[in-house]
């Protein structure tokens, strides 16, 4: 018989509170193995609360958090790429000093040691090269290779964008947290950000924190909305935009269910 795949991400139960106010609010969310999971909700949602929590910035006051079937909770955010989990941020955080191939490079879980990077030993030299053809395959795949050598101030937004995502591949992750990867790209970019969602699926679990609903509706398995800390409601897409607690939360207004209409 064979053993049940544990779920890439379950959090279940996840209460963060900030002095008196209540950010999330008993969270719980399942991301499976290969699943692309879009997380939206109007400003103050608990959003990006949820991804700090996750990637350990932000200690829970209860709640659990597994990864791969074993507890998250307590890991220190510099272990997370070696556990598998790369995560880019609502800002660039790009190195300005390093070209896109060295902020790419910089991303790898595999470095070469200390003393024989010092003594420029010939195995160092290797993994150096090997990392660097690595990040230029990862580059050359995001459609940004010829970018490899300039530096992230000169480049457009939306190529600083993929960029990051790139960086964040270098880790060879399960789980990938996109935040707000959208945000700030043109209407092409953003189209073409779909399709590589769409393709990262195949090798990797990933999350989207977005504002962009119609480019969440487009790439995801289910959807999760949070408002004001608490998840009111999961499901596929279509049942999400059907939800009138949805519209509600978005809309700041009441919206007639086909119940109440009929009702009138």
């Amino acid at each position: 018989m064979t053993e049940p795949v544990a779920p890439t991400l379950d959090v279940d139960g996840l209460v963060v509170r900030f002095g008196g106010v209540v950010a999330l609010d008993g969270v719980t969310l399942r991301i499976e193995p290969g699943e692309v999971v879009g997380i939206i909700g109007p400003n103050g949602a608990g959003k990006t609360t949820l991804f700090n929590a996750i990637c350990g910035f932000v200690r829970p006051d209860s709640g659990r958090i597994n990864y791969r079937g074993e507890p998250l909770l307590g890991t220190a955010p510099h272990r997370l790429a070696r556990l598998g989990i790369a995560r880019t941020l609502q800002g660039l955080g790009l190195w300005p000093g390093l070209t896109v191939q060295e902020n790419v490079v910089a991303s790898s879980r595999v470095r070469p040691g200390l003393f024989s990077s010092l003594l420029a030993l010939p195995s160092a030299d290797r993994i150096e090269a090997e990392l660097a053809s690595k990040a230029h395959d990862i580059l050359d795949r995001l459609g940004i290779g010829s970018y490899a050598s300039a530096f992230p101030a000169t480049l457009p937004y939306g190529v600083q964008k993929r960029v990051i995502i790139a960086r964040a591949l270098m880790a060879v992750p399960s789980l990938l947290l996109l935040d707000e990867p959208a945000s700030g790209l043109s209407a092409r970019d953003i189209d073409e950000l779909a399709e590589l969602i769409k393709q990262l699926r195949t090798r990797m679990s990933v999350a989207v924190v977005e504002h962009h609903l119609d480019f969440v509706m487009a790439i995801s398995d289910r959807v999760t909305v949070l408002n004001l800390g608490r998840v009111i409601a999961s499901g596929t897409p279509k049942e999400i935009q059907d939800n009138p607690q949805v519209a509600t939360a978005y809309l700041g207004e009441n919206v007639a269910t086909p119940e109440a209409s009929s009702d009138a």
